[in-house]
This record gives structure tokens, sequence and C-alpha cells, in this order.
């Protein structure tokens, strides 16, 4: 996967537990997030646990079915005039948006917020083959004059303070230096006014793709994603497979969900329904639509019962906001598009399982992601999955596969763990606060002391005492 180092996802964590900073504006972010999320549901949604159950019972319809939904979404899509490619990973969905492009003389691009266009690695892609790519998303917007990746899904910007912008946009475009945030947002809709209106093809992604109706839903807050796929005469919307819901009714019971999840509000700002594509009033130059759905390894994920419910996900980023790993070293440590509990669970899928299976460790296993998810993906579960996965291809370390071999072979030998306790408790003061150093351990922690007298020891003592007293 394009835009992935998940394989450095150690050094990363430490070089990003030293920055104090950024602990603090992502804690500060994420509580407030989450106290708005609080705070909606008990003034607002007093059914909100049945509406999670609800929402469960209708992924877990459309994952174990997808094949039908699939076929009866393309069927609506020729029946209302928007095109369709299916790619099987990253390198063909960028080749397929690249040909478009090309045969509709394309040179600029407007972009919605996407992070499957982020999966893929679109924006590099088309920049290499001559065309000008702007993100319109104020917050991706903000990550693309930077040069950095988004660390959350639905705040890509979420890791910079406003002192940070406000110095970004001083040095990139020449202005005075503000921190106010109406003034910079006023500048950036200055500057993105003339990109909608110069561009020659809008890209969004989608929230959802209902099988029933082929309407094509995409939720924002700027009105940016409107304009980017209502101005130009080209819209490609690119998505991936786990987008798509059977019936409206369901969209919309989802639409409940995900606002409240994501940013504690009600509703979005903008909502979108796209069905056809635009007609011009006498003109033969309509819009034209086409929809990309991605797969990138998620069809296997189809195909297994124990790791399916990992495609409900419907990119809320409720799990990000309550994991205390993510508070603590933010979105960019994972090296993922995808980062915090959901990304330590899909993108093992979408990229190598051996390149990311330190994903998974990075998790207290505290719960507080499957809590909040408001399709009830059993997240901690699927974590411990991902382990189960990494030691059965052998992916963990040497000395650990080792030890735990020991370990096993004493458990079963009753000599042998006598044998071993004795040793390892002879060698027990070498490894404490006063002892020896253990690389990647001793750092941060130490064995415990051993007790003064095993378990096993201490029991025989008892049951011999009990005997002579019986035999009294």
């Amino acid at each position: 996967m394009p835009n992935s180092n998940t394989k450095h996802f150690k050094a990363l964590i430490r070089e990003k537990l030293s920055d104090k900073k950024l602990r603090n504006i992502v804690k500060k972010a994420t509580s407030h997030s989450i106290s708005k999320r609080i705070e909606t549901i008990n003034n607002y949604i007093p059914e909100w646990e049945q509406l999670r159950d609800r929402a469960n019972f209708i992924r877990s319809k459309t994952m174990q079915n997808w094949e039908f939904y699939f076929e009866q979404l393309l069927k609506k899509f020729r029946e209302n005039g928007i095109e369709f490619f299916y790619a099987n990973n990253s390198s063909d969905a960028c080749s397929i948006v690249k040909t478009l492009l090309f045969s509709f003389g394309v040179k600029k691009v407007v972009k919605s917020k996407s992070m499957v266009t982020e999966e893929i690695g679109l924006n590099e892609y088309l920049e290499r083959n001559g065309f000008e790519v702007t993100e319109t998303d104020l917050g991706e917007y903000i990550i693309q004059l930077a040069n950095e990746k988004p660390s959350h899904i639905t705040a890509p910007a979420l890791h910079k303070s406003r002192q940070e912008i406000g110095e970004l946009f001083s040095e990139k475009f020449n202005i005075d230096y503000t921190d106010a945030p109406e003034k910079l947002t006023e500048f950036a809709r200055l500057i993105l006014r003339q990109k909608f209106l110069n561009a020659d093809a809008g890209i969004s992604g989608a929230n959802f793709l209902v099988a029933e109706t082929g309407t094509i839903i995409i939720v924002e807050n700027e009105g940016n994603a409107r304009l980017s796929i209502t101005l130009p005469k080209l819209h490609i919307v690119i998505t991936s497979i786990e987008k798509i819901v059977p019936t409206l009714s369901d969209a919309l019971m989802l639409l409940k969900l995900l606002p409240v999840s994501s940013t504690g509000q009600k509703i979005t700002s903008y909502v979108s329904f796209i069905k056809k594509p635009l007609q011009s009033i006498g003109s033969e130059n309509s819009q034209k639509i086409v929809v990309i759905i991605l797969d990138n390894g998620r069809s296997k994920l189809l195909k297994n019962d124990k790791s399916r419910s990992i495609l409900y996900c419907i990119k809320c980023g409720a799990c990000m906001n309550n994991c205390p790993i993510y508070q603590s070293v933010g979105g960019h440590a994972y090296g993922s598009v995808y980062p915090g509990p959901i990304g330590s669970i899909l993108t093992p899928w979408i990229n190598t399982l051996n390149e990311s299976k330190d994903l998974a460790y990075g998790s207290t296993l505290c719960g507080a992601c499957s809590q909040v998810c408001p399709v009830k993906i059993d997240i901690h579960n699927q974590l411990l999955g991902i382990r189960k996965l990494s030691i059965e291809n052998k992916y963990s370390p040497l000395i650990e596969r080792v030890i735990f071999k020991l370990w096993l072979l004493s458990m079963k030998n009753f000599k042998l763990f006598t044998l071993l306790s004795k040793f390892l408790n002879f060698l027990s003061p070498l490894f404490q606060e006063s002892g020896l150093k253990i690389p990647f351990w001793s750092k941060y922690k130490y064995f415990p002391a051993p007790a003064e007298i095993s378990f096993h020891s201490w029991w025989q003592k008892e049951v011999k005492i009990k005997e002579r007293i019986n035999n009294v």
C-alpha cells in the first residue's frame, strides 16, 4: 500500500512520545470530540444503543450478502447513467483515474477529502503524471501545503496547532502572520474558490453507496465536496467495497450515527445524495460520473468469518479519539493512512501482515474502542486476532518464539518446570532494579521480585501440616 510506513511503528512511537507539544494538541482535540459526542447522545439520542444494534445488523447483513448487493448497485448505476470500474489494487485504481483524466483532456483537478485516495497514493501519482491536484477540504489543504499525511481520518490536521498553521500560511503565501482561524479560513477560501472555478475534474470519496437506488452519499461540513462534484464536467468517485448499504433507509439510519460519533454533531452541514449526472440546460455537454470501487485486499476479509466485521467500519474516527495510545502518540506514529485501533486491524489486510504486525500490539486492550464504535465492531478482539495471525505465520521475533517454546515444554513436564523455576528464581536478582539491565525492557520497567517461596512449595507444606494435624 502506498504511503505506508508501518514497519517503523516502534521507532515512530518512541519519537512521538517524546513530543510533549504534540501530545497536548492531540489530547485537547480528541477530548473535545469525546465530550461533544457524550453531550449529544445524552441530550438528544436516548435510543443510542438500539441504533448501534440496528447498525451492526445492517452492516453484518450487507457483508454476508455483499455480492448480491454489489450486483444490484451496478445494475442501478447502469440505469442511472453512471459508469463504474472495479479496481483490484492501488495500481489499478490510479491507472484508471489517469486514463479517464487524459481522455477528457483534464489538466486541473480538485479533490474533496477521501481516505481511499490517500490509501492508493493518488495525489502523488497524478502529480508525477503532470496533473495539478488541489485538496479542497481545509484540513487536507493544510496537510498538502505542509507536504504531510493526515493524522486522523476525519480531522486530517488534528496534530497541528493554529500557530503552526498560521506560520505555514505565512511561509507559503508570503502574507502577514496570523493565527486567527477565521482569517486563515477566509484566505484559504479565496484561493480555493478560483481552484473550483478553473478545475477540469473533481474527485471525491463516498460515505455510502446505496444498492437499492444507485445513490452516492457524501457527508461533509465545508461545502467543498459539493463544489468539487458539481462545477467540473467530470466527477470521479473513488471508494471501497465496504461502502455499500442495501437501502436508502439503511443509509439514513447509519447517518444518524456517523456525525455524532465523529464530531458530536447531530448532522453535518452538508449531505449530498447523487443519483444521476447533472444535465446542462440547452447543452449536450452533460456531466459525467465515474465510480471506481477499490478492493485492495478487502475481498479476503469478506471471506473470513472471524474478521469480516472489520469491514463494518463507517470511518467515524471515534475509536481513535477514545484510544489512550492514539491520544499519546497521534496518527503519524502508525505509519498508515488508517491510524488508531481501526487502522491496526484493517491495515494488515490491505498492506502486508509482516510489515504491519506491530500495530496490533500498540494497544492496552482496554476495550474503549469497542465501547464507542457506532456499528459495534469488536475491535479489541480483532486486535488479538491479528496478533494470533502474526504468531501463526512466525512473524514474531525468534527469541520470543524460543522463550514460549521452552515455557510450553516446562508446562508439560513437571520436573522441568520445577528445575526452570528454581533456576530463574536464582537469577532473578540480576533482572531487578539494582541488577542487570535488559535491552528494550529495563529502560522502562523491571522484573518484579519473585515470591520467597513458590505456590507449589507452599501448598506442599500446607498439605503436610494438615496431614500431621489429622494424624494427631
